[in-house]
């Protein structure tokens, strides 16, 4: 979304002198030691300014209640494994989930797979196949860049509304662990490339009283969300609470802890260029109905078609979770994200990602508006600018 589509935009009273005054070079507090541990560099400010949003953005998370569809089905004379339905979980889940896929794909010996979608399942899911020697094509509405996919958040968040409690098979947390770990592991790989399409970032959860649950169910008929990341604390920094002498933020709670963040631009470029250079194929096609899907010539197909299965599959069981970003002008210089008063800020290469994320994990369920809420972009971005203002004014 361009700048004159934000219409009448001012800078927030008081953040005009943001870029002049000493906060924009970083954020100090005392120079206080504890013992003979140096306290942390200081951090940089993040300019939470209107006028630097380039665009806002919305993506609809397909959240199944029972997790991700796994199963495999017939068609015609076709094989059709599914691998969809990871709510926000989608990026982060994907290699495991795609080990999943392919295996169910190649167990009856067909070395021809079409795929089925371009987004972070579709592209991983067909990057694994190539790998284990099958002749790829994917066939989608639409490349990457203009998938829901590349409106995601691009944080490592493999338990972000992934299934329902109550609603899961047996042996689902397992799935889900082995999922994680493979997708944790692999994404390794990616750290340190050029372009840095995956890193590690510092992440700060600020609030003024004592932290509250996100879990908990919001109204609005959503349902209790499962919690699996005690299950792969040993991948997993844990937050921490900053002590009072080390606190840079104007606020009583502070903890630090580090995550995953995929820089969705430059990492959908590697795996692109990965998949074409190992003699991938793709072909923009729309299918409208499952049946449509026969008069492909690969005997098996891998469904990785996201919320669009909803439509195509004509499978109600995938509820839209709304979610929408607006994006700030990158500031190379920041290496830290955070959340407070219930706005999340992750600084990307390709954009700073700030999202309104609603006081529990139930925020914009069953939510299918795909039109963005310039007010709430505003909202987001203005919560930020009061906190930096704060500080400003403390120093």
């Amino acid at each position: 979304m361009g700048m004159a589509t934000l219409g009448r935009r001012a800078v927030l009273a008081g953040l005009g002198g943001f870029g002049a005054s000493g906060l924009a070079g970083c954020v100090t507090g005392p120079a206080a030691r504890l013992g003979s541990v140096a306290r942390p560099p200081p951090l940089p400010a993040i300019r939470a300014e209107l006028d630097r949003i380039t665009r806002v953005t919305v993506c609809l998370r397909p959240f199944r209640k029972a997790g991700p569809r796994l199963d495999v089905e017939a068609v015609g004379d076709k094989t059709v494994v599914h691998n969809y339905g990871h709510g926000g979980s989608g990026w982060s889940l994907s290699w495991g989930s795609a080990e999943i896929a392919v295996r169910k794909a190649l167990a009856g010996g067909a070395r021809d797979v079409a795929v089925i979608g371009c987004g972070a399942l579709g592209l991983t899911t067909a990057t694994v196949l190539r790998r284990a020697g099958a002749n790829v094509t994917i066939y989608a509405a639409d490349r990457l860049a203009d998938t829901r996919s590349s409106r995601a958040t691009g944080t490592w968040s493999p338990d972000s509304r992934i299934a329902a409690e109550g609603e899961v098979a047996a042996g689902f947390p397992e799935l889900w662990e082995g999922m994680c770990r493979t997708s944790f592991r692999t994404f390794q790989d990616y750290v340190g490339l050029a372009g840095a399409p995956v890193e590690w970032s510092d992440r700060y959860s600020l609030s003024d009283g004592p932290p509250a649950s996100r879990h908990d169910d919001s109204g609005g008929g959503a349902p209790r969300f499962v919690e699996y990341a005690d299950r792969v604390r040993d991948i997993m920094p844990r937050q921490t609470p900053v002590a009072a002498a080390d606190n840079p933020f104007p606020v009583a709670n502070v903890r630090r802890g580090a995550a995953l963040q995929f820089n969705v631009t430059e990492y959908a470029h590697v795996l692109m260029t990965d998949f074409l250079l190992a003699g991938g194929r793709i072909e923009v096609r729309k299918f409208n109905t499952p049946g449509e899907l026969t008069a492909l010539k690969e005997p098996v197909i891998v469904n990785c078609t996201g919320y669009g299965a909803r439509a195509l599959w004509k499978d109600e069981s995938v509820i839209p979770v709304r979610g929408q970003i607006a994006w700030l002008i990158p500031q190379p210089e920041l290496r830290y994200g955070l959340y407070y008063k219930h706005v999340s800020v992750l600084p990307r290469r390709d954009g700073i990602v700030f999202q309104q994320v609603g006081a529990s994990d139930a925020y914009g369920y069953g939510d299918d508006r795909e039109v963005p809420d310039l007010e709430e972009a505003r909202t987001a971005v203005m919560t930020i600018a009061e906190l930096y203002d704060r500080m400003a004014r403390a120093t």
